[in-house]
């Protein structure tokens, strides 16, 4: 169907009209028996090709949420969201499935990298779910890890890199595929102030290159090294400001977490 297609890539591409995220109404319940928690209240939220937004808030403000819902990982309760001017509704599984792989890189606070497999091979596998040839699956993953800093780290084991290392490699992963749409939950949550720059400094060099990156996080400093912050509370957005310019990622304060 036409829905299906503008899935697998025919909607507008990046530099034509048109916001890569449209929300209108987003409602979010979760129920528990008799219990009925409204997660999300109403969001109404665009982000525009090329931009670097950010999404702070306290624990239990929705963020998570409005993570799961743009990546795909959920359908809202209520309200429409489209992306690339498609509605997710009208997405079968399938097209689904693609999307989440090809169209959207994921980082999560947690790596999610496979333990006994090489940087590389992690590196590859969206690739491989794709059923990319082997020589240019490897070429991409190759080049992927060498735009992170990691090209002298090809075959080690997850085990055998530090915090910042194994993200960067989840960064190479999410952006082998070239996706629309890097979005990113916590990317520094488990890392040390020099860790969370690096990570952060690649977040503003793949931006700068054109990326779309939307970035959930708690911690302002962090936040603030986007273009743009939204500040969700209650699971409503109550604030939307655009920098004039970013804060560097080198202004994080030391006291980051480790």
């Amino acid at each position: 169907m036409n829905d299906a297609r503008s899935a697998r890539g025919d909607a507008p591409k990046a530099g034509e009209e048109g916001p890569i995220i449209r929300m209108r109404g987003i409602r979010k319940v979760y129920e528990t028996g008799r219990v009925k928690v409204e997660a999300l209240k109403g969001i109404d939220l665009e982000i525009r090709r090329g931009e670097f937004a950010a999404i702070v808030g306290p624990s239990g403000s929705g963020k998570s949420t409005l993570m799961n819902l743009i990546g795909c990982l959920d359908m809202p309760t209520a309200g429409r969201y489209l992306i690339d001017g498609v509605d997710v509704r009208e997405i079968d599984e399938g097209d689904l499935a693609y999307l989440r792989n090809r169209g959207i890189g994921l980082v999560f606070q947690s790596y999610n990298l496979v333990p006994r497999t090489s940087a590389l091979r992690n590196v590859e596998l969206p690739l491989i779910y794709a059923r990319v040839p082997a020589k240019e699956r490897r070429e991409r993953a190759l080049a992927a890890l060498s735009a992170v800093g990691l090209a002298d780290r090809l075959r080690h084991l997850p085990s055998e890199l530090s915090g910042g290392q194994q993200q960067r490699v989840a960064i190479a992963r999410a952006i082998v595929t070239d996706p629309r749409l890097i979005l990113a939950d916590e990317p520094t949550g488990n890392l040390d102030s020099a860790a969370s720059r690096e990570v952060l400094e690649i977040f503003t060099r793949l931006n700068d290159e054109g990326r779309t990156i939307v970035m959930i996080t708690h911690e302002q400093s962090v936040a603030d090294t986007a273009r743009r912050v939204l500040r969700l509370s209650d699971g409503r957005v109550v604030d939307d400001f655009v920098h004039g310019a970013a804060q560097p990622a080198a202004a994080i304060a030391q006291g980051a977490p480790a």
